[in-house]
């Protein structure tokens, strides 16, 4: 076995294991906890969409103790303004995300996902939003996102324009010059770390926010 083999698997290990102890938490947490997050995070998330004024948005689903709540694309879509659109993505036999326009319409569909009912958009989509709201496991200190390892999320972040590096400051709309949307994270309180394992091809977040700290950003 070479050692680049060997490294790669070491970082495998690594990711599992981290990935496996993130899960472990979040499955750990009571429903009293969850729910109580998930109206803090839909609350910072909605203020967040005000300052920035942001028309489109793309966001996901949240299922089970994901952060967000299940009736976070409802609340995205009241706080819209006129001809705003809100996307949600359609998951694709390969791993890879389309997107839709929220109607307020939720199908089952596999892996238990609820996925919008609208005519789908391709999965460059997201090119067009404002603000783009992805899950994750954790974030690291520098924008580095883990998330469940399917790579759906990475391939879509990759389709985005490159993000100029900015320093932290407010969330209004003149802290967002970069091309492309805001990329946020949502997470509960102790899924952000000083560092992650990261491989090419996983994608970072220009910022996250959680129940208690709220928005903030990371130095992509």
């Amino acid at each position: 076995m070479s050692d680049l083999t060997a490294d790669g698997e070491k970082s495998r290990q690594i990711k599992n294991a981290l990935r496996t102890r993130l899960l472990t938490f979040r499955r750990s947490l009571p429903d009293s906890v969850t729910l109580a997050a998930a109206t803090k995070i839909q609350d910072q998330t909605l203020a967040l969409v005000r300052r920035t004024g942001a028309r489109d948005i793309a966001a996901y689903v949240p299922i089970g103790s994901e952060p967000g709540g299940p009736d976070l694309p409802n609340r995205l879509a009241e706080a819209l303004p006129p001809g705003g659109r809100l996307l949600l993505p359609i998951l694709l036999p390969d791993n890879d995300l389309d997107w839709a326009v929220f109607t307020g319409t939720l199908v089952q569909a596999s892996r238990g996902l609820l996925e919008p009912t609208g005519p789908r958009l391709g999965v460059t989509a997201i090119r067009t939003v404002d603000l783009l709201l992805v899950p994750a496991l954790a974030v690291a200190d520098d924008g580095t996102r883990m998330g469940r390892g399917g790579g759906s999320y990475d391939r879509a972040l990759s389709r985005l324009p490159s993000p100029r590096p900015s320093a932290p400051s407010s969330p209004g709309p003149s802290a967002h010059s970069s091309p492309g949307p805001l990329t946020v994270a949502l997470l509960h309180d102790g899924e952000t770390l000083s560092s992650v394992p990261a491989d090419p091809h996983d994608r970072a977040v220009q910022a996250v926010v959680t129940p208690t700290e709220g928005f903030s950003r990371r130095p992509v």
